[in-house]
């Protein structure tokens, strides 16, 4: 699968860009600020419906400018697609398909598949658990867009147990009557429900991507792992891939049922899949804190390889994007991860100079500057 043109509107810094994509490897060159990241930020969010750099799409549209829209023309062996998506912040977003036919946003989830390595990706290894829960649940969509659905659906009763969690402790701390709480056994439900997919996906991906990551370490830092990637649930130690989903849904509803009380008094969700964390071991330490810093750039790596690998074996090879990644690797670590990647389908490579990016990576050349495309 690679896209064959890529279309803006208000996205960004771009006014208008028509950027023809050939296959093989496609560089966009230019200083800092100069939009290069907008244009693979664009790719990115017709697959993932999110940005890599920011949590809103207010940011992704031009000032002044009420809405942004993003198009691609895709191939796929013989068939080809044209996806549009309006991005319409304070509104809803809008979708299309081969220009006609109008699909919700999350429909069009699945025609254009990315693995995207970026600067900010070291947060994978040091940051905060959201990033590690991100990173797995932005897979496990690429892997069955109708996780999307599942996700939204988590985040809506989440969202809805919290409100009444928040209003029967305010009562509580107020002195007035005790809530009926009869109620949140129904959100419960749901909430085992959707958290028990959310987390088979989860533990099905971490046992299927565990033996990529290692070797995807090994070729980045030959003789430096081993890695190991370990779910951690707020659930209970006893949550892992081997469990059936009712199995999951039962742990889950006895979890929410101890915490209970703590939960009332706090007014929020102590447990479930928005409370987990995956834990990146490397030589049998923990990465975070352990890792210097050329380790976790080898080890958020692995992990973007590891699922471009997974990705590419499962039958649809994603673009791969690198996004100002050369300038931040040394020079063995450029030339070895060029070698692995130079020869996927598609491959879209920015970089603020040329020479930073290593030889193998030859291809198309785009040079841009204060808002313009031009192909070299």
């Amino acid at each position: 699968m690679h896209v064959t043109h890529l279309s803006l509107a208000d996205f960004r810094s771009y006014a208008r860009a028509e950027v023809p994509l050939d296959p093989g490897v496609t560089v966009f060159v230019g200083a800092n600020g100069q939009g290069k990241t907008n244009l693979v930020e664009a790719v990115g969010y017709l697959a993932t419906l999110g940005s890599h750099r920011v949590s809103s799409d207010a940011p992704l549209v031009r000032m002044g400018a009420e809405r942004a829209v993003v198009r691609a023309a895709v191939t796929q062996g013989e068939r080809s697609q044209l996806i549009e998506l309006e991005i319409n912040p304070g509104r809803a977003n809008r979708a299309r398909v081969n220009r006609s036919s109008q699909v919700r946003p999350r429909d069009v989830l699945g025609i254009v598949r990315t693995v995207l390595f970026a600067p900010e990706d070291l947060a994978l290894v040091k940051g905060d658990p959201g990033e590690r829960r991100r990173f797995l649940d932005e897979l496990v969509t690429a892997r069955s867009p109708r996780m999307a659905g599942v996700r939204s659906d988590y985040e809506r009763v989440l969202k809805q147990r919290n409100t009444l969690l928040k209003s029967a402790a305010m009562a509580r701390r107020h002195g007035g009557r005790s809530m009926d709480l009869s109620t949140l056994d129904v959100w419960d439900q749901h909430l085992g429900r959707v958290g028990a997919e959310l987390l088979a996906q989860r533990l099905d991906l971490i046992a299927t991507l565990q033996p990529l990551a290692d070797k995807a370490y090994a070729d980045v830092a030959p003789g430096g792992g081993p890695v190991a990637l370990e779910y951690r649930s707020s659930v209970g130690p006893e949550v892992g891939p081997s469990r059936t989903r009712e199995e999951l849904y039962e742990q889950v509803m006895a979890a929410l049922a101890e915490a209970r009380k703590q939960e009332i008094e706090r007014g929020v969700t102590l447990v479930g899949p928005h409370r987990d964390d995956l834990v990146l071991g490397l030589r049998g330490m923990p990465a975070k804190g352990y890792a210097s810093h050329g380790e976790s750039w080898s080890y958020a790596l692995a992990l973007r390889l590891a699922s471009y690998d997974l990705l590419r074996g499962e039958g649809n090879e994603p673009v791969l994007v690198l996004d100002d990644v050369f300038a931040e690797l040394d020079t063995r670590r450029r030339e070895r991860l060029a070698e692995l990647v130079a020869p996927g389908e598609q491959v879209l490579v920015t970089a603020a100079v040329d020479d930073d990016v290593p030889g193998v990576l030859s291809g198309t050349r785009y040079a841009v500057s204060e808002g313009a495309v031009e192909r070299l």
